[in-house]
């Protein structure tokens, strides 16, 4: 559910705030009234101005036997880096997300850790958010608090910690399964002869063409980058990028170059319902962070530019006249772009399934989670967007567990390369990739990256320094830019072998798609393996994780 920074710190900044909340277990009182905290047999209360010098400290004050010496060092660590955290979004904002399906879960949710002695728990929970998200810094717990309606709040700690712990639960499961599957991990290093390094450049000069494409049917306007050289021909598949949500078209610009230096046209587009400029219109309180008919629009997308290129391939003045092979294609997908390239090569949305989960605890969903959760709002019909052009997928940290279900991606015609990262809290590998690469029947290879985060494909371009930045149970804690160039590079390799395999050349980039390749790639820092089925024992624990949800 995937994924841009700004779309990350977006609603990962609601969720932390309501995380707060959760961690402190408190409804707020009003305008700075004590705070009772109960804590097993013990009870303390503490005014909002000795909350905000905590806040601004970093310290509790001495004689508040709870905070000092009831809790863990990490359970204090929580509570400050909840009172610290602060998010710069206005009232309309949150009061638009908090009339969404989603925010009317959310609330729900909380109200179940929030105790009050009338009935008035969701009422009262809204009108903090909202009255809270109104001060000129923003929504932060602090501002919640001041504006809760209540003249006292008694909370239970212990329970406030439970439901804490729960949050983001996937990427915690998958990390229990990460340590589960250590020991059947082989640490053996593979020592290859190979004739070329695939993550080298290739010797063709890349050039850039600057499109926009008008589908005046759907009234959708794609700006288009087509990167490209001279090396470009016939023989090779188009292979179409589809980007994260609240994203660019440039956020893997890196691996676009890399595979026209190779002589593959890539064209990297922006779907206009759920880019940056949308997301920043979102944030800017004027509309909704994604329509449901998003989820729709964006497969069509990439069929409309097909159409598009397959024209211009028959015209004599495009400079790429009768090079682009447009019934040869690859579509290539990153977090949310990675389900609509999932959908193209057959994957079928299993919406009453999704609708059902969606009305469960989704405090406890990870970021990718609750943005598939959008969808429950779209009637209830057998969507099917299949492409017969597109022959490969390429599927990068993709949201498939709530979109796709039970049996969504069995229905996957074509050779499939998916990569999960095993420290992404965004789109947690075990959920969004290893349970649903099981269910597919194609040809499918599972890429795992130890140690990678959801930012880490990302261009550098395209991410921010994380020095300083809060790391929360839901986002935080990215390796990107020179950190991730291990990443990186193995990415170019095996990717631009994935697309060989459309080609004449197929044959001599058959190695870098092995798991002895994986291993001779692997580093200290991100160990890598390549699997075509996961092997039983291993589905053993997948089936007990994901049975515990």
């Amino acid at each position: 559910m995937g994924q841009s920074r700004k779309i990350i710190k977006f609603i990962a900044g609601i969720l932390a705030t309501c995380a707060g909340i959760q961690i402190w277990g408190i409804s707020p009182v009003k305008a700075a009234d004590r705070l009772v905290v109960r804590f097993g047999a013990f009870s303390e209360s503490i005014t909002l101005a000795e909350l905000q010098a905590i806040a601004e400290t970093g310290k509790f004050p001495q004689g508040y036997e709870i905070y000092t010496k009831r809790l863990s060092p990490q359970q204090r660590s929580q509570v400050i880096s909840a009172l610290q955290t602060n998010m710069p979004v206005g009232v309309v904002t949150v009061n638009r997300l908090l009339n969404t399906r989603i925010g009317t879960t959310i609330l729900s949710d909380l109200s179940k850790v929030v105790r009050r002695k009338d009935n008035a728990g969701l009422q009262a929970l809204r009108a903090g958010l909202v009255l809270g998200s109104s001060t000129p810094q923003g929504l932060s717990v602090l501002s919640f608090i001041a504006a809760y309606p209540s003249n006292q709040l008694e909370i239970d700690l212990q329970q406030a910690f439970q439901v804490a712990g729960n949050f983001n639960l996937a990427f915690w499961q998958t990390q229990r399964f990460m340590e589960a599957i250590a020991p059947r991990l082989s640490s053996r290093k593979t020592d290859l002869k190979l004739l070329f390094d695939p993550s080298q450049p290739g010797k063709a000069q890349i050039e850039v063409i600057n499109l926009t494409l008008n589908d005046k049917k759907r009234q959708r306007l794609l700006p288009v980058d087509l990167y490209w050289s001279s090396d470009v021909n016939a023989d090779k598949p188009v292979i179409i990028f589809t980007h994260g949500l609240g994203s660019v078209r440039s956020e893997i610009k890196y691996l676009a170059e890399h595979l026209a230096s190779h002589g593959y046209a890539v064209v990297a587009f922006e779907h206009p319902g759920s880019n940056e400029a949308y997301l920043n219109s979102a944030l800017a309180g004027k509309n909704r962070i994604m329509k449901p008919p998003e989820f729709l629009e964006r497969p069509q997308d990439i069929s409309f530019i097909l159409d598009e290129l397959a024209a211009k391939n028959r015209h004599p003045n495009f400079p790429l006249a009768g090079k682009l092979a447009t019934n040869n294609a690859l579509v290539l997908g990153y977090s949310f772009g990675g389900s609509t390239a999932l959908v193209l090569g057959g994957a079928e949305y299993q919406l009453a399934q999704l609708k059902q989960r969606c009305q469960e605890n989704i405090a406890v969903f990870s970021l990718g989670e609750g943005i598939q959760c959008i969808a429950q709002e779209l009637p209830e019909n057998n969507y099917q967007w299949r492409d017969a052009r597109v022959k490969r997928i390429i599927a990068l940290n993709p949201t498939t567990s709530l979109l796709f279900g039970n049996t969504g991606l069995s229905k996957v015609e074509i050779p499939t390369l998916m990569l999960a990262a095993s420290a992404d809290k965004t789109t947690p590998a075990l959920t969004e990739q290893i349970v649903g690469f099981e269910k597919m029947r194609s040809l499918k290879w599972l890429v795992g990256i130890i140690g990678a985060t959801h930012l880490s494909v990302k261009d550098p371009s395209a991410t921010i320094d994380q020095r300083g930045k809060i790391n929360t149970p839901i986002s935080g804690g990215e390796i990107v830019g020179a950190e991730a160039a291990d990443v990186r590079k193995y990415i170019k390799a095996v990717i631009l072998a994935f697309a060989a395999q459309l080609t004449p050349d197929a044959k001599n980039y058959e190695v870098f798609l092995t798991p002895d390749y994986a291993k001779f790639s692997s580093t200290e820092a991100f160990p890598i393996l390549l699997v075509t089925e996961i092997p039983a024992d291993a589905m053993d624990i997948v089936k007990e994780f994901v049975g515990k949800r």
